[in-house]
């Protein structure tokens, strides 16, 4: 039991004394305070101290940031946190080959900051890039607008090192941007919340800075007209980088687009998004207009939840009038931005009941039509409901890759889709 002195002592011996301490309020997962937080110095003591965990039969949660810990359904159990604070070195940047392997715990910030000498980035916009970290925005999958140019997180890991709950670092990928030998560890680690293994390290293909970047604003008086204008941008020849529509409870919609390339190429495409518009006003605007997301996802009042959501395209019009009449009927008030591939991110604000009748409503005419939401925070109040929804005919499947790598349900239980 974790209670005991000889359990304790034998954390104590694997990540240090000084690396160990007894869990506090601040410390909490969705309101489950662990017992004890263990910052471990390096993958080994990782790998080392989980084995240790799951032998004992306590649960683990892993932490980053912690700036996406009440993401997912609340835990049976937190006994303890594994942090990877101490893993946050850029381990090798190889430059000529676009490629970049860095430890879990170091910060999107910090790693911009070290690739950005070098002309380079890893062309992921996360939230909160200050304190997420690289584990961190894996293990949630969290991308931002970005992700329209270059792609998923997904699309940007080449390996990951996991440690599993029986102490084995596992390797899979490697550190070259065409890379298909071997089981694809790295994709399925990506999103899965931390419930097969702590990521320690992550390799990435990188992309060049852009010589200039210019983000353009338009608005329309309805849905209809600025699906509309969406279709004929991504129909066009236009090479955008980013687009997003903002919409929320009483106000028409807007967008903002983001090109790069050259002084000379972002005049070009500034006279085509004109030219493909007509007579809508097109603006340029500063480039803060893509933390939109993070503002819409930070400050939640108790009455509010953060939704992610996709949807296909094609309906997106008819999204928001279900939006317009949730409002008025469960007198709600809400905000969105949308990206033009067809994920979005909803905060909807009102009293507990109507939360769970407009979330239920919405939920059940995505699916319908082939989507998801997924309540990524929801008031303290609402903590029995479901983060996840239906999750389909993959479910046995995913049981069965938890069993595989993590019998005992050691990491992160019931956080994950169907309580895996």
């Amino acid at each position: 039991m974790l209670g005991t002195k000889s359990i304790r002592e034998e954390f104590a011996a694997i990540v240090g004394g000084a690396n160990l301490r007894g869990g506090a309020a601040e410390d909490a997962v969705c309101g489950v305070v662990p017992q004890l937080v263990l910052e471990p110095e390096h993958e080994g003591q990782v790998a080392k101290a989980l084995a240790c965990a799951n032998s004992a039969g306590l649960s683990v949660i892993p932490r980053g940031g912690g700036t996406k810990l009440d993401w997912g359904n609340p835990p049976r159990s937190a006994d303890l946190i594994f942090s990877t604070a101490r893993l946050n070195r850029v381990l090798e940047h190889a430059s000529a080959d676009l490629t970049v392997t860095v430890e879990a715990g170091c910060t999107l910030q910090s790693l911009e900051t070290a690739l950005a000498r070098h002309g380079q980035r890893l062309a992921f916009d996360g939230l909160w890039p200050e304190r997420a970290t690289v584990g961190g925005v894996l293990s949630t999958n969290d991308s931002g607008a970005l992700r329209l140019r270059f792609g998923s997180l997904r699309d940007l890991i080449l390996g990951v090192t996991l440690a599993l709950p029986d102490g084995t670092l596992a390797s899979s990928g490697g550190k070259v941007v065409k890379n298909v030998a071997g089981y694809d560890l790295p994709k399925l680690a990506t999103g899965a919340l931390g419930t097969l293994g702590i990521i320690t390290r992550a390799v990435f293909r990188l992309h060049p800075l852009p010589w200039g970047a210019k983000t353009l604003s338009f608005g329309a008086p309805t849905a209809e007209r600025m699906q509309r204008h969406i279709l004929e941008i991504q129909d066009s020849k236009l090479a955008h980088t980013a687009l997003q529509i903002h919409c929320a409870t009483g106000s028409e919609p807007r967008a903002d687009l983001l090109v790069e390339g050259t002084d000379a190429g972002l005049s070009a495409q500034e006279s085509e998004l004109r030219k493909i518009l007509a007579a809508t006003p097109v603006q340029a605007t500063s480039h803060l207009a893509w933390n939109a997301r993070e503002q819409l996802a930070s400050f939640l009042p108790e009455s509010a939840a953060f939704l992610k959501i996709s949807f296909l395209p094609a309906v997106w019009t008819d999204l928001v009038r279900l939006l317009r009449a949730t409002e008025t009927a469960e007198k709600l008030n809400w905000r969105g931005i949308f990206q033009a591939i067809g994920i979005g991110w909803l905060r909807f604000e009102g009293g507990h009941r109507e939360l769970l009748g407009a979330i239920d409503q919405l939920r059940s005419e995505l699916e319908r039509r082939g989507g998801s939401v997924v309540v990524l925070r929801r008031p303290p109040g609402l903590s029995s409901l479901d983060a996840w929804g239906n999750p389909g005919d993959a479910l046995p499947l995913m049981r069965a890759m938890k069993l595989r790598l993590d019998a005992k349900s050691t990491l992160n239980p019931g956080r994950f889709v169907g309580g895996i």
